[in-house]
């Protein structure tokens, strides 16, 4: 028996891991968006069978539209969705814990997979940073938090976008300033190069960023790079209190490879692995496997891409 979803889309239309998995289910996938009307004919050009828009935030943030996310989806004519899915954005959790209170339903942000088996929702969800897995039977709404992925493809056709005419909570924003910090969703990154403390000075991160720059990916790093180091910013840290991702390549360049960093890439298609250790714990995580100098390896890889 299939099972009937609900995506919650906050201020970007990030969403295409969502409905891929909202479409495994075999149910109807539906969405609601709380953030921007482009954001809404993004979404219904992606795939789904209903969008709800919520109505333009103004001067509101996506979360004021908390209560009305919960009631599209509360009012849905075909009965409270078996399974409710967010990404990871703090907006998005806050939308998705809202619809969880007014349908009491239960909450994994652990969630790595999900499938319908007679009705029900079978969800794998991660334990203590993804060290160990546990499968769950969830009989009734559940609500699930997990990767957005990227933004989905402009399918043949587009469903049409519902106006649920919504006022937000009396939030406005009053000023915005942009951080200092560089923004980066690796989340959504197709491809990654993740450097550790194997890289000997801040300045030889050069010839990190020109290999990323011929491969068309993002850099990446482990703890010690961004929190000991601070060579990169902390958004950039993959590991079991970071970020977690699912490329279809990631570079693990002078990363040892510890339990708490490859936690975070075990989702990663192929993982190439550049290490002087042939011993170090990466390797056997790696689909490729090269040992040696760093300095030496990374240029040539970088050449070859070019």
């Amino acid at each position: 028996m299939s099972v009937n979803a609900w995506i919650v889309v906050g201020d970007q239309p990030a969403i295409g891991n969502l409905i891929t998995v909202a479409r495994s289910l075999g149910g109807q996938v539906a969405a609601v968006v709380a953030g921007p009307r482009a954001v809404a004919e993004t979404v219904a050009a992606g795939g789904v069978d209903r969008v709800v828009w919520c109505g333009d935030p103004g001067e509101a943030p996506v979360e004021a539209f908390a209560a009305a996310v919960a009631d599209v989806v509360a009012a849905d004519p075909s009965g409270p969705p078996g399974v409710v899915l967010s990404g990871r954005r703090p907006s998005e959790r806050v939308l998705l814990g809202a619809v969880a209170a007014r349908l009491q339903a239960a909450v994994l942000t652990g969630a790595s997979a999900v499938s319908a088996d007679n009705g029900d929702a079978i969800v794998t969800n991660s334990l203590f940073g993804t060290i160990a897995e546990q499968t769950v039977t969830v009989s009734g709404p559940v609500a699930l938090v997990l990767e957005g992925g990227p933004v989905p493809p402009a399918g043949g056709g587009a469903a049409p976008v519902e106006e649920h005419a919504a006022t937000p909570l009396g939030v406005r924003v009053i000023e915005t300033r942009a951080s200092a910090v560089e923004q980066v969703d690796l989340g959504a990154a197709a491809r990654v190069v993740g450097i550790g403390r194997g890289l000997k000075a801040q300045e030889d991160l050069a010839i990190v960023e020109a290999l990323a720059k011929a491969a068309g990916a993002e850099i990446a790093c482990s703890r010690p790079v961004a929190e000991g180091l601070d060579w990169l910013g902390k958004e950039r840290y993959i590991g079991s209190s970071g970020a977690h991702i699912s490329p279809q390549l990631y570079f693990a360049i002078g990363i040892s490879g510890q339990l708490q960093h490859m936690v975070g890439v075990h989702g990663a298609e192929t993982i190439v692995a550049i290490n002087t250790d042939a011993n170090a714990p990466v390797f056997p995580a790696a689909d490729y496997c090269l040992v040696g100098d760093l300095y030496a390896i990374v240029p040539a890889i970088t050449d070859a891409l070019k």
